[in-house]
């Protein structure tokens, strides 16, 4: 409880002063005008919601190319926890954020993890299909609301800021911003999430896809949340990983 109170009370602090930081980077004049409003992610839903109904619970039902990429993005996601020696593993809480339908969960089991969990996904069918796939088990919830998710020790985020669909990259990453701040509020102890890379092939980099610069996402979580902030950028996926570690 007093972690999370201290996590609050700093929150608009650290918003403020990421809002001052952009200012200063690109100008007032190229700020978003506002945050994306929830109702502007019917896109996002409708996706999700395609894509479930077309490939059903499968790597391609959550825009992944292949089983081999997916794990891969998760070991890299779940070293937040994996690597924390101080916690008996089966009595931690963890938030998936954007969950789709659940197969964050399903690999922790498969490789002997078996957290406690709550996923969030802005998709009814996603939500619908995770909840059928894991019924009557007591260790998983999924829910459509954000403010549903408790205070967990670590948060994960796997693939939901790559597809920005009609926003511009400003826009978009203040979005994404957002989510990292609301990652930080329901951790007590750290939180993970990806990006697809700025340093990606050009020719193969797609307009309706949101690429983000490793380093400046590493300097941010380094100056709001943590001296202790992991980059990862060694496997072979177009894209980063950035682990978070509170400290006080």
């Amino acid at each position: 409880r007093v972690i999370a109170d201290k996590i609050k009370a700093n929150a608009k602090i650290r918003a403020d002063a990421a809002l001052a930081r952009l200012k200063a980077k690109w100008g007032t004049e190229r700020m978003f005008s506002g945050p994306i409003d929830p109702t502007d992610l019917d896109d996002l839903a409708e996706y999700g919601f395609n894509k479930i109904l077309e490939h059903g619970p499968t790597h391609w039902g959550v825009d992944w190319n292949s089983t081999e990429s997916q794990r891969l993005r998760f070991s890299q996601l779940l070293k937040i926890v994996t690597n924390d020696v101080e916690v008996d593993k089966t009595e931690i809480l963890i938030n998936d954020f954007g969950c789709g339908y659940g197969a964050l969960y399903d690999y922790t089991v498969e490789t002997g993890n078996n957290f406690f969990y709550v996923g969030l996904d802005v998709s009814k069918e996603m939500i619908s299909c995770a909840q059928q796939l894991h019924v009557d088990n007591p260790r998983v919830r999924f829910t459509l609301d954000e403010y549903e998710l408790p205070l967990a020790e670590y948060t994960i985020a796997s693939g939901i800021f790559n597809i920005k669909f009609k926003f511009n990259d400003t826009d978009w990453l203040a979005y994404v911003l957002k989510c990292i701040e609301t990652m930080a509020l329901k951790s007590a102890k750290g939180f993970s999430f990806n990006c697809l890379t700025t340093y990606s092939d050009p020719e193969y980099m797609r307009d309706d896809l949101y690429y983000a610069d490793p380093c400046f996402f590493f300097d941010y979580c380094k100056k709001q949340f943590s001296r202790n902030v992991a980059l990862l950028h060694d496997y072979e996926l177009y894209e980063f990983t950035i682990l978070v570690r509170k400290t006080w």
